[in-house]
């Protein structure tokens, strides 16, 4: 009999379809279960899920949680899935595949708290927790079965369960011994999803995906590969690692070795990120310097919040901009001394944005700040600016009120100042 458990009460699967100690259909099979360790975790719909727990009225309704006309889809729930809505596209063609749905502009402090929160409960599991993105990561769980008392694979049921309970969303999970695989399993069955990709399967299971499936494998790769003759994985795997090195260079190796399920790769705890930023597309095209260095104001002011609050700082600030035909634009500056001060972030930018005002008019504005160090080397004093001085003091002042009062409850922004004092 294949070993499994219930994933509902933990309970031994047994042969029949349903738990026999709580009736649930929710039973993982699994030949390798108890020796699987390399995990994927997915939060289910993120923002969706998390604007429906905060308003069941949500519950049965598409919910489109994303810009305005002129933005993209940040996440669309399962439902309005189910009408062609998925995330990148473009908000009126979203409105247009699925004209009833409810459309919620993103709260992103709310999402980066619950994301703050499922971090936790998975550093409850093991240490090495390497976060992808705001609502993935990967997880290995090797060598905490003595600890937890149970194997990686209940371990992570059991997470699961509690995600859904104590914070009010659901993820789905991908159990491998390895990254790629695990990150293939855990789109296998969603939502509320459990799958496991064992060793034994590997090889066959590849076969037959397209080789769009290895990461790193974008369109252009995968057309120029296609030329090549390889257009599923068992193309890749006709050959040894000798000939597709032979055949693709350096890539030939890492194509051959992923297609055989094999991935090297270890979870790194707390990856380093290497750059911060925040941007935002308008509901029309802006081509005046006034509205734009306002609104490049407050994605300053937001960068430099995330800055303060994970203690880095940075020193190149990047300017982003993109035309109303799409044309992307990237400005960058080098600064004497790392900054996580929003002013600074501003002045730098607003600097590389004059010289690209020329008429154009642009969809999208953005700003970052790069070569991040810690915030202890930060906006040393500079005794021949006296100003900036004052204006570094009186933005850590800010910031200490607004942690007391709430980010809301004082506002500083250009829109608000002189334009003699600039």
């Amino acid at each position: 009999m294949i070993p499994g458990f219930c994933r509902d009460c933990s309970a031994e699967a047994g042969g029949a379809s349903r738990c026999k100690a709580c009736g649930s259909p929710r039973l993982l099979r699994h030949a390798e279960i108890a020796e699987l360790s390399v995990a994927h975790v997915d939060c289910d719909a993120f923002y969706a899920t998390i604007e429906k727990r905060d308003d069941p009225s949500l519950a049965d309704k598409p919910l489109i949680v994303g810009g305005g006309t002129r933005g993209v889809v940040s996440t669309a729930c399962y439902i309005a899935r189910t009408y062609g809505v998925h995330s990148a596209m473009p908000m009126f063609k979203a409105r247009q595949l699925c004209p009833d749905a409810t459309i919620i502009k993103p709260n992103m402090a709310k999402y980066v708290e619950v994301a703050r929160e499922v971090r936790t409960v998975m550093r409850d599991l093991t240490p090495l927790v390497e976060p992808v993105s705001i609502d993935e990561a990967f997880l290995d769980l090797t060598g905490t079965e003595r600890l937890h008392g149970q194997s990686a694979a209940r371990s992570l049921a059991q997470f699961a369960r509690d995600v859904e309970r104590k914070i009010g969303i659901t993820v789905s999970i991908g159990l491998s011994y390895n990254k790629f695989l695990a990150k293939i399993a855990s789109d296998l069955d969603k939502p509320r999803g459990f799958a496991v990709l064992g060793r034994a399967e590997a090889p066959s299971f590849l076969a037959k995906k397209p080789i769009s499936i290895i990461f790193g494998v974008g369109k252009v790769a995968q057309e120029r590969l296609s030329r090549d003759g390889f257009r599923t994985i068992a193309d890749l795997q006709k050959y040894d690692e000798t000939e597709l090195m032979r055949r693709l260079g350096s890539e030939g190796q890492r194509l051959s070795r992923l297609s055989r399920g094999i991935d090297h790769r270890k979870v790194v705890p707390d990856r380093d990120a290497k750059s911060i930023s925040a941007e935002t597309t308008f509901n029309h095209d802006i081509g005046a310097m006034r509205p734009l260095e306002k609104i490049l104001w407050d994605l300053s002011d937001r960068v430099s919040a995330r800055l303060k609050a994970k203690a880095l700082s940075g020193s190149t600030v990047t300017l982003k901009l993109k035309s109303a035909d799409f044309q992307i634009r990237t400005r960058a500056r080098s600064l004497n001394d790392p900054t996580q001060l929003a002013r600074r972030i501003f002045d730098c930018g607003r600097e590389l944005l004059a010289r690209e005002i020329d008429g154009t008019k642009f969809r999208l504005i953005g700003i970052g700040v790069s070569h991040l160090q810690p915030a202890a080397v930060a906006d040393p004093d500079d005794l021949l600016d006296p100003r900036g001085r004052k204006a570094a003091a009186s933005e850590r002042t800010l910031d200490t009120l607004r942690a007391k009062f709430g980010r809301d409850a004082i506002v500083r922004g250009i829109g608000f100042e002189d334009d003699s004092e600039r």
